[in-house]
């Protein structure tokens, strides 16, 4: 496929090929075509991109500038999203699947995080603190935390890098981002898009390249001081073992089976609609997708009908053909993971209700796509209710009471998000306040936007993302005191 795109490594400045010359076929998963074939770095590009962001930070250039100039440059590459929007979602379709409609959403999304952080460029200018000291000055002023690994996921590809990139060019830093090595292309994009509107050459790098090679590399080099994942816990932790090297900072967001509560009291045909988008958007293949259905059991089995009823009828196919509701999964190895996992929700007990196999119609057969599934009947000690599927598959629990909704969403080494589906407003609250999670929605799931915090707690990870929070991660807090009118102290 001829796409208008580098298809390389951008370093220091120059978009390179990897220096072992070994090549990448990035595949479309809905028909397994070669949409893009890009360099396949590891280490020696990784330290290559290391050593131009940790040259470009020491000199100063761009810490310095003043942070309106930042600003505006981040304000720019929000124009440019903008501006190319369509080529954009088209190329975010093909790498991941999912429908070209969300893929425009993401982009205004992603536009929208860069406006975001261009705006509150130059806010952060610090803080005079009281002083118990006469004829003195105490200030507290933020600085740029250095030379940033950023590591994205395959899931939002650009939406993703928009959380990370935003914020540290804002603030000062320069960085190294490895998007995931099976979807590169719209971060490929950006980085033309950052070329175009001026940032320095060294400053933001960009390398391609596996995990264990390339996002290792950047997880354990000293000249690295910050490391910001998204993506699964298991990687996470060895990301948190190797920063220790040199006790990076770290942003860790690391995934969730993230409960949704409804009540029966929540206005039935809403909550069923909104259970269905909570997961089957981008065929579930999102870390705050809602998987987790607790169901009040008066309204239990009305309510699981009428979810398998709409289920059966869901569209399946290219995310170009305006018709579908839900396109394929990433790759064949994911899907694997995910019959895997229904493999075992079977064995354990569940009752699957609808789904659970791959679609039988032909013209599905070449994509990587898996039906709609549900299973009813689960029970917290099932591992299909605590593992993150990361596919369309929902577990469905039943409760009797409000504590124990509240005590089942709870019950999870994860804490990344959650909703509660009620018309009691003070019932929401008291579930809302009592949930270990980042994000808690009532009467709505999935919702982001720039200027709320990301993150989770538990084992979903580490810091946050977006907000004036997501500022923070990317500066160090420095306290300056001056003393006007010093005086010897003829101690010794």
């Amino acid at each position: 496929m001829d796409l208008s795109l580098k298809q390389q490594q951008y370093i220091n400045g120059k978009w390179v090929d990897a220096n072992s010359g070994n090549t990448r076929d990035i595949i479309n998963p809905f028909n397994q075509e070669i949409i893009a074939t890009v360099p396949e770095g590891n280490e020696s590009d990784a330290k290559q991109a290391i050593a131009a962001a940790r040259a470009a930070f020491d000199n100063g250039e761009w810490s310095s500038t003043p942070a309106t100039e930042r600003g505006t440059i981040v304000r720019k590459i929000a124009e440019l999203i903008e501006r190319d929007r369509e080529e954009l979602a088209i190329l975010e379709s093909l790498d991941t699947g999912k429908t070209v409609e969300e893929s425009r959403g993401d982009m205004d999304d992603i536009a929208g995080v860069f406006r975001y952080y261009a705006e509150l460029a130059d806010k952060n200018g610090g803080e005079l603190i009281d002083s118990p000291v006469a004829n003195s000055i105490s200030k507290v002023v933020h600085e740029p935390v250095g030379v940033c690994g950023q590591i994205t996921p395959w899931n939002y590809p650009l939406l993703q890098a928009s959380w990370k990139l935003a914020p540290a060019l804002a603030t000062g830093n320069t960085l190294i981002m490895k998007p995931s090595e099976i979807t590169p292309l719209t971060t490929i994009k950006v980085f033309e898009l950052m070329e175009e509107v001026g940032v320095p050459a060294g400053v933001a790098n960009l390398v391609l390249g596996a995990g264990h090679t390339v996002g290792a590399e950047l997880a354990s080099s000293i000249d690295v001081d910050l490391i910001s994942f998204t993506g699964g816990i298991v990687t996470g932790k060895k990301i948190m073992q190797a920063a220790s090297i040199n006790v990076k900072k770290l942003a860790l967001e690391l995934g969730g089976k993230n409960p949704n509560i409804i009540f029966a009291d929540a206005d039935f045909d809403i909550a069923v609609d909104q259970a269905l988008n909570a997961v089957f958007f981008h065929a579930g293949q999102i870390c705050s997708a809602g998987t987790r259905l607790i169901v009040e059991e008066s309204i239990h089995d009305e309510f699981v009908n009428a979810l398998v009823e709409r289920v059966k009828k869901f569209k399946l196919g290219s995310g170009f053909d305006e018709d579908t509701q839900m396109g394929p999964l990433i790759s064949a190895e994911h899907r694997a993971k995910v019959e895997k996992y229904v493999e075992a929700g079977i064995k354990e007990g569940a009752t699957l209700a609808v789904g659970g196999t791959r679609p039988e119609n032909p013209e599905l057969q070449s994509g990587f796509f898996y039906l709609p599934t549900i299973f009813a009947d689960c029970t917290t000690d099932m591992s299909i209710v605590q593992d993150e599927a990361f596919g369309p598959v929902i577990t469905v629990e039943k409760f009797c009471t409000e504590e124990e909704a509240v005590k089942l969403s709870n019950d999870s080494i994860y804490g990344l998000a959650g909703g509660v589906w009620t018309n009691d407003i003070i019932k929401a609250e008291r579930c809302a306040t009592k949930m270990r999670m980042g994000t808690v929605w009532i009467n709505e799931f999935n919702l982001y936007f720039p200027h709320a915090p990301w993150g989770g707690f538990k084992q979903s990870g580490i810091g946050r993302e977006l907000g004036k929070l997501g500022i923070e991660e990317y500066t160090e807090t420095k306290h300056i005191f001056q003393n006007l009118k010093p005086e010897a102290i003829n101690w010794f």
